[in-house]
């Protein structure tokens, strides 16, 4: 038997309707297929390794921005054990740790292509 599915509903109207919501989505599936396409690029065969920077950096930031997000579209319930967005939200920011920072990334690549970080981009 399916479970029927519970919208979450303010004001009368279901969250998802609202534009404030609908423009946080569109900005994660933004980062989201930005990061893939890069991806998808990085992975093809013979793929400079300052593509590779970029896909890895773009990954990593779209991974941990979306993770968190979803934790703030679920009121916050993420970070209970009763639902499973904390453990993205703890895996993006250890895949972070363990595969380098997006910062680490865009410095690398900032240096292959002899270019000097400085400003925003610099620190994360």
């Amino acid at each position: 038997m399916v479970t029927p599915v519970q919208h979450r509903v303010r004001f009368g109207r279901p969250i998802g309707s609202f534009q404030a919501v609908k423009h946080r989505l569109a900005d994660m599936h933004t980062a989201v297929e930005t990061a893939r396409a890069l991806a998808r690029a990085a992975a093809a065969a013979g793929a400079p390794p300052h593509l590779a920077a970029a896909a890895k950096s773009a990954c990593s930031q779209a991974f941990a921005y979306v993770a968190g997000e979803m934790i703030q579209l679920h009121g916050g319930i993420g970070i209970t054990w009763e639902h499973e967005a904390h453990e993205f939200f703890e895996r993006a920011h250890g895949s972070a740790h363990l595969l380098g920072a997006p910062a680490a990334h865009r410095a690398r690549l900032a240096a292959d292509l002899g270019f000097t970080m400085t400003g925003r981009g610099a620190e994360g």
